[in-house]
């Protein structure tokens, strides 16, 4: 029992508590913070490409990118509020319309479905009306329950806690992309030079792993902005450009993505009446979801180093097991367990 029992281990042992103790009381509370060093992480090849090319100090670089991503964040957030207010208004405006429209086609759908009907037995009938009844109501509960006092209240009482966390968020950025060296070499001053060497390599590949994963993201959007905005152009013409930009910014979530758009979309032309309009944004959905899904892995596995299978693999575990953050998780775990083979941290050699 001594021998287990060590100063190795004990170590060990406390450092697993720690661990733990991390996990599940400091991280949830944590999160700007955790948030902020991974922005600083992805923008770090950002800050020495700019450093190299303009022979910047590091002070000057990473405030002129710190400026330059808070642009990018306020363009978005302005440009996304201001289109979300007045597509909003333009529904306020045009909604008694729109209902009395939907309010007819749901009479022309019950005397379609009285005519399909006739000759049917009664029972057959009562019973396909109370299904289309019961759906209805189950729709508008639905609606109600997600638009009501308590949802208001909690999105508006939340609404002060995520302006500190942004504040957090963005002050721990700063700080984070200017002291990123500085925590580089505190982290390698505990490590033995063997172990350092492995530990830089490590870092070396997960800088460039994160460069072209931010390259494979650029690409795919691209792909789906372009697909997107040339659909919309055939479909409507006239809300190309914005629908276009929005549902690109919105198609960075996953498994739903654009058909958050375009799916209420759809559902309202048909309820509207014009069932081609809304036949056609339902195929540009599932165009643009078969795209994503069949090209992201192939770009993001060429940029990553990993293989298409192995990167569709990875990316449906990590989404099945963590949600949204698995997406990226997943792939991420892959590349760190390879780049740890290739520095030799792990050793994972067997024959059977």
């Amino acid at each position: 029992m001594s021998r287990w029992l060590n100063r190795r281990t004990i170590t060990l042992f406390f450092l697993i508590a720690a661990a733990i103790v991390f996990a599940v009381f400091i991280l949830p509370v944590s999160l700007p913070l955790l948030f902020a060093l991974i922005t600083a992480i992805f923008l770090e090849p950002l800050v020495k490409i700019v450093m190299i090319r303009f022979k910047w100090s590091r002070k000057t670089t990473v405030i002129t990118t710190f400026i330059s991503f808070m642009g990018l964040l306020v363009l978005l957030f302005y440009f996304s509020i201001t289109r979300l207010f007045g597509k909003l208004i333009e529904f306020t405006k045009s909604a008694p319309e729109k209902f009395n429209n939907a309010t007819g086609v749901w009479i022309d759908m019950q005397d379609k479905l009285f005519n399909y009907t006739e000759g049917m037995p009664l029972e057959a009938v009562e019973a396909i009306q109370n299904e289309m009844n019961r759906l209805i109501e189950s729709l508008r509960d639905s609606l109600l329950s997600f638009v009501n006092y308590d949802t208001i209240t909690g999105l508006l009482t939340g609404i002060p806690n995520f302006l500190v966390s942004l504040i957090v968020y963005l002050i721990a950025l700063f700080m984070f992309m200017l002291e990123l060296p500085a925590l580089r070499l505190m982290m390698f001053k505990y490590m033995s030079d063997a172990t350092g060497e492995k530990v830089r390599l490590l870092l070396d590949r997960i800088n460039s792993v994160i460069f072209g994963f931010m390259k494979a993201q650029v690409l795919v959007s691209f792909i789906i902005l372009a697909i997107t905005f040339v659909g919309l152009l055939i479909i409507t013409p006239q809300y190309a450009v914005v629908m276009s930009l929005v549902i690109w910014i919105i198609d960075i979530i996953p498994i739903l993505g654009s058909i958050i758009i375009l799916a209420p979309w759809s559902i309202y032309q048909f309820a509207s009446g014009d069932v081609a309009e809304g036949t056609k944004l339902a195929i540009l959905a599932v165009i643009l979801l078969i795209v994503r899904r069949t090209v992201e892995p192939k770009v993001m596995g060429s940029q990553i180093g990993l293989s298409p299978l192995a990167t569709l693999i990875a990316m449906f575990l990590g989404l099945k097991l963590f949600g949204f953050l698995g997406l990226f998780a997943g792939p991420l775990v892959v590349i760190l367990f390879n780049a740890a083979k290739e520095a030799g941290i792990i050793r994972f050699n067997f024959k059977v």
